[in-house]
């Protein structure tokens, strides 16, 4: 349920899809009981476009990385930004994608949130203790704490970082931060590239930023 993180950029020697995620929808219908359970908090700061997709993401990842806990990987990343659901929603922009981003008062909150969220769905869908506290251990701490702790935690730090490469996290993210999504593109080439924790996330970044800039034409359009 906890594997140890090697060190980073951890390497693969799995073949990694860099193909649109789009081709590659989160698979099967197991963890619909949790989507259910977490409408409400879906329907705050884009959740419902961000969520699936970076679970899609998660699960290319846990392709490349088979010892990673394939269920804490997917749940986590499922209920991580679920927070923001019970976070005021004036100040998750206004605090959560201005100045100092990283360490904004809001991000703690929609962190612990999140935690709560998590303790009070999966319970009762049959989720055992431990389980439960090894994906609450990744929720807290996901955008704040600056290590990753494990494989599992680096997986899904990559995932929800991955889904800003692609052409739909783009249009969300770059007016979040009130950039063009040709200065976002840059954004994500110069600070979120080097973020990322496995060669797997990498090798996907740079390859659906490439699709992204030809899509949006961010060559002329700046």
């Amino acid at each position: 349920m906890r594997t140890e993180l090697p060190p980073t950029p951890v390497v693969t020697s799995r073949p990694v899809d860099t193909s649109p995620i789009s081709l590659t929808p989160p698979a099967g219908a197991d963890l619909d009981p949790i989507w259910a359970a977490v409408v409400p908090e879906t329907r705050t700061r884009s959740n419902d476009i961000h969520l699936p997709i970076s679970l899609a993401y998660a699960e290319r990842l846990c392709a490349a990385y088979p010892d990673a806990d394939r269920l804490v990987v997917r749940v986590a990343i499922l209920l991580h930004d679920t927070g923001w659901g019970r976070v005021d929603e004036d100040r998750i922009l206004s605090e959560g994608f201005s100045g100092d981003w990283r360490k904004a008062a809001i991000r703690y909150e929609h962190e612990k949130q999140g935690c709560v969220i998590a303790r009070e769905v999966l319970p009762p869908l049959g989720y055992a203790p431990e389980f439960v506290d090894a994906v609450v251990d990744i929720i807290d701490g996901h955008d704040t704490r600056k290590e990753a702790r494990t494989l599992e935690d680096a997986l899904v730090r990559d995932a929800d970082r991955l889904w800003r490469f692609d052409h739909a996290g783009i249009a969300l993210a770059s007016g979040w931060f009130k950039m063009d999504p040709a200065t976002y593109c840059d954004r994500l080439a110069s600070e979120i590239v080097p973020e990322l924790l496995t060669e797997a996330a990498i090798a996907i970044a740079h390859a659906e930023l490439r699709r992204s800039q030809d899509l949006l034409k961010t060559a002329v359009l700046r």
